[in-house]
């Protein structure tokens, strides 16, 4: 227990392998990256939380999705920013335990979102007469307390469970602190934490299920549709959400069997999982503020009148 007790507080990144010379320039690049997606999400906030025309269902689930962002890039690059500055490799187990957390809850977060964005335009398309009786406030505000209240009790059971373990080890070999790599550095029968994990896991399939159907039935309806507009209108909406959920999940997938595959190299590995943290936040409000007619306008307009005044 004496040597338990000494790793427990420390643990070592050892995926961070940044040389000294180069840490300045990476502490720059680290906040130039966070700054352009800090500034995309929250001008996608923004758009929508200053433009009354905006708070219709669709845009109050969309907001969801950059906050969501912003709290997986904050999780991973505020690390970035402490290692990169003081050049150590060494962060405190609970900052480490933290950063885990609020990346899962990133990962969970993202896509129940997605499917409860994949439900709204499914009501919207193929119940139109239906749409205001069932998307009522209420009804919404329960959506979204569903999603957020789910992904927290997900996660929180899953590092409640982590965190009975006793620790022997400390050195972490990605980039940033996952549940993944924290469970290597417990000690004890992990069996009930990989038997809740592949049960958290099966979310996932849930998920992707939910919303191939959705968007099953959307396209059925588009096809069957008499009218062009409505139909290029409904296609255009859908296949933003699609690029989105696509750009995830690929992302999500590439992560998962990146950790399975033992011969690939540690910064291949670590470029990997990154990237679900990077990519995703930085192109989801890019993606949905070209491809939304509504919100390009909104924010032109608001850009005209705010910061062009005549």
């Amino acid at each position: 227990m004496d040597n338990v007790t000494n790793v427990s507080y420390i643990v070592t990144l050892q995926g961070f392998n940044v040389p000294q010379e180069r840490a300045f320039t990476a502490f720059l690049l680290a906040i130039l990256g966070y700054m352009i997606i800090a500034f995309c999400n929250l001008l996608l906030l923004l758009s929508v939380f200053l433009n009354r025309a905006l708070h219709q269902p669709m845009y109050i689930l969309l907001i969801n999705l950059p906050i969501n962002d912003l709290i997986g890039s904050s999780a991973l690059f505020c690390q970035l920013f402490r290692v990169c500055f003081t050049r150590s490799k060494v962060i405190e187990f609970p900052a480490c335990v933290t950063q885990a957390f609020f990346i899962h809850i990133y990962a969970t977060g993202a896509g129940f979102t997605l499917a409860m964005m994949a439900y709204d335009r499914y009501i919207a398309i193929c119940k139109p007469l239906q749409y205001a009786s069932i998307m009522t406030n209420a009804h919404l505000m329960s959506l979204i307390a569903l999603v957020w209240g789910f992904s927290v009790l997900i996660i929180g059971v899953l590092f409640i469970l982590l965190l009975r373990l006793p620790r022997c080890r400390n050195n972490v070999t990605h980039t940033y602190c996952d549940n993944p790599s924290l469970l290597k550095l417990m000690c004890g029968d992990t069996t009930i934490n990989n038997i809740y994990g592949l049960i958290a896991t099966f979310t996932q399939p849930l998920i992707v299920a939910v919303i191939l159907y959705t968007y099953l039935q959307i396209l059925i309806t588009c096809f069957r549709s008499k009218s062009t507009d409505t139909r290029a209108k409904a296609m255009q909406t859908c296949a933003t959400h699609l690029v989105v959920f696509l750009l995830f999940e690929c992302l999500g997938l590439f992560t998962i069997i990146s950790y399975r595959l033992k011969h690939l190299s540690t910064l291949l590995t670590n470029f990997i999982c990154a990237s679900a943290l990077i990519f995703p936040p930085t192109l989801n409000p890019i993606i949905y503020g070209i491809n939304s007619k509504e919100i390009r306008n909104r924010f032109i307009k608001s850009f005209k009148k705010h910061v062009l005044p005549k």
